[in-house]
């Protein structure tokens, strides 16, 4: 564990899967992290962890779809760590259904958080980051789904479309402030979320046992197998780190080959 003071990076939707296995990376690479969440008790657990192997990490409740909580999180992140350098706009969620049968519920909820949640984060690091006369990193997690159209999760591929959209805005309106922006965007991750949306497809008749979606999609990767966290924490890394200084509006796809550009 470095004991270089990096600043601090906010982590949404880090108190699991793929945003807690960040929030672990950039910990022990020496930057104090912000565990931004709504699971108090998963929220906490995690910071414990963090600290339990010499990390600096503090636990905010946040929904990121609502610009005073992001903002508190980010006066925290200031107060905590001397200054905020980075935010990994991770926090998002998916709920499938049939096309045709898509809400506007359904709609709404997913676009609040996956879409507009990216937008707030965004912009409220990107003012503290000005404010401070600092420069830094926004890094926003989009997905495969982005790229491609799924029938039974079109408002899930409308977020993360969103997400690449936003990332190309961002990275347009803050390049003279010296902040980039940059996206990465996972395919089939074995975490949480998958195991829901595994009952969840097998609740709308998809896949009629469990792990069955999962091993459909799989067939389409390249690599062979799904992803862990583990698979995405380096590009992650790489994306805060000065490595990636000069790249700002690009989408990493880290997917195994299921699309390849």
């Amino acid at each position: 564990m470095t004991s270089v003071s990096l600043g601090g990076v906010i982590v949404t939707g880090a108190a699991r899967g793929i945003g807690l296995a960040i929030a672990r990376n950039l910990a022990e690479t020496g930057y104090g992290v912000v565990i931004a969440d709504i699971d108090d008790k998963a929220g906490t657990k995690a910071v414990e962890d963090i600290k339990a192997k010499g990390g600096k990490a503090i636990y905010c409740n946040v929904d990121v779809s609502n610009r005073a909580s992001v903002a508190t999180s980010v006066a925290a992140c200031e107060k905590a760590f001397s200054f905020i350098f980075a935010i990994v706009n991770n926090a998002g969620f998916n709920r499938p259904q049939h096309f045709l049968e898509t809400t506007e519920d359904n709609w709404d909820r997913i676009m609040k958080v996956n879409a507009l949640g990216v937008l707030i984060g965004t912009q409220e690091v990107a003012k503290a980051l000005i404010a401070a006369g600092t420069k830094g990193k926004i890094v926003n997690t989009a997905s495969i789904a982005g790229r491609s159209g799924d029938a039974e999760w079109a408002p899930y591929c409308a977020s993360k479309a969103a997400v690449i959209s936003l990332t190309q805005a961002g990275a347009r309106a803050l390049a003279k402030n010296g902040i980039t922006v940059n996206a990465f965007a996972p395919g089939v991750v074995e975490t949480e979320l998958w195991e829901q949306l595994d009952k969840d497809l097998m609740d709308i008749g998809i896949a009629s046992k469990p792990g069955e979606a999962m091993g459909n999609f799989a067939k389409n990767i390249l690599l062979g197998r799904t992803s862990t966290p583990a698979d995405v924490v380096g590009t992650v890394a790489f994306l805060i780190s000065p490595a990636s200084n000069y790249m700002t509006g690009q989408c990493l796809m880290i997917d195994g080959g299921m699309i390849i550009q």
